[in-house]
C-alpha cells in the first residue's frame, strides 16, 4: 500500500486501530517504508511532516495511524530564566532539537551530552517518552571570518 496524503487525525473511534510506529526523527522524511503492527507494508510519500495520530488509511472496520515511538530523552529541570538561558545556550551550541516546557527542557538522549550537562550542574534525568512538540535544530555552517567559528559540518 502507498500513502500519499494524511486523511485526518485519530480521535475517539470504534474501529480497530493498526499503528505504524515511526521514530521522532523520521517524521519529516518525504519517503518511508514501514510495516504496521498487523503486518501491512506501507510506503509513505507525503509532503508534510507526520504527527502522532495521523490517519494513513481508513475503511469500514480499520484505521492505520501513525504512532511516534517512545525514545530515550534527557530531561533537564530549570528553576529560572537565567538557568534556562544558560541551558539553551549549551544545547543550541550543539545543534540539538529540543522540547521546551515551563520548568524543563527535553532533548534526545546521548551519554556524552547527559554527562556534560550534569558536570555543568544541571539537574538531568534520563526518561523514556514520545518526543513530540519539539523545535528542530538543523546543523549549519558558521562563517570562519570576523570572530565566527566553524563546526566542521
Amino acid at each position: 500500500m502507498v500513502v500519499d496524503k494524511i486523511l485526518g487525525h485519530l480521535g475517539e473511534t470504534e474501529k480497530e486501530v493498526d499503528p505504524v510506529r515511526i521514530d521522532w526523527f523520521e517524521r519529516d522524511k518525504k519517503r518511508l517504508k514501514k510495516t504496521s503492527a498487523d503486518g501491512v507494508e506501507i510506503g509513505i510519500c507525503t509532503e508534510c511532516p507526520l504527527n502522532d495520530g495521523d490517519i494513513l488509511y481508513e475503511d469500514e472496520r480499520k484505521i492505520i495511524a501513525v504512532e511516534i515511538a517512545e525514545t530515550d530523552l534527557i530531561q533537564i529541570q530549570v528553576n529560572d530564566m537565567v538557568e534556562m538561558g544558560r541551558l539553551c545556550f549549551e544545547i543550541g551550541n550543539r545543534h540539538l532539537s529540543l522540547a521546551i516546557k515551563p520548568d524543563c527542557v527535553r532533548i534526545p538522549y546521548d551519554a556524552p551530552t547527559y554527562e556534560y550537562l550534569k558536570k555543568l550542574g544541571f539537574h538531568v534525568e534520563k526518561v523514556r517518552e514520545r518526543f513530540t512538540d519539539y523545535t528542530e535544530c538543523r546543523g549549519h555552517a558558521h562563517s570562519v571570518g570576523a570572530g565566527g567559528h566553524h563546526h566542521g559540518l
